[in-house]
């Protein structure tokens, strides 16, 4: 289950490099620092207090995002070139562009920003 961007392909610039310059997780370095990504619960306003990883898998790129709380989401990059789609649970991973290096991921009630970039979208000015 995923949802496309208006026939626009998702290229992950991935590790994180526009989470403020701080390193991504793998899972064999645990004691790394973690890049923050802003995040939301509902109508909530975005803060950046989610902390994001990723592993490459089998399938694509997993990422790991992580709620201040303890709560977790697993997003999956397939390498079909899909775009972002749910990892697990029974959510339908919803996904919109923001401008040409940031998408927007809702599961639920919770939102991420994760850098993205969105090949044949326009720079923004």
């Amino acid at each position: 289950m995923s949802t496309r961007i208006s026939r626009r392909t998702i290229l992950f610039a991935l590790p994180l490099a526009a989470c403020g310059g701080q390193r991504v997780a793998q899972a064999d370095q645990p004691d790394e620092p973690r890049a923050t990504i802003p995040c939301a619960h509902g109508p909530a306003s975005y803060t950046r207090t989610c902390t994001i990883e990723q592993v490459q898998a089998r399938d694509g790129l997993l990422l790991t995002v992580r709620h201040p709380d303890g709560a977790f989401r697993r997003l999956l990059v397939p390498r079909d070139g899909r775009g972002v789609i749910a990892a697990d649970g029974a959510q339908q991973a919803v996904v919109r562009a923001f401008g040409s290096d940031e998408i927007e991921v809702a599961l639920g009630a919770d939102r991420y920003r994760i850098p993205a970039t969105i090949k044949g979208a326009k720079p923004a000015a």
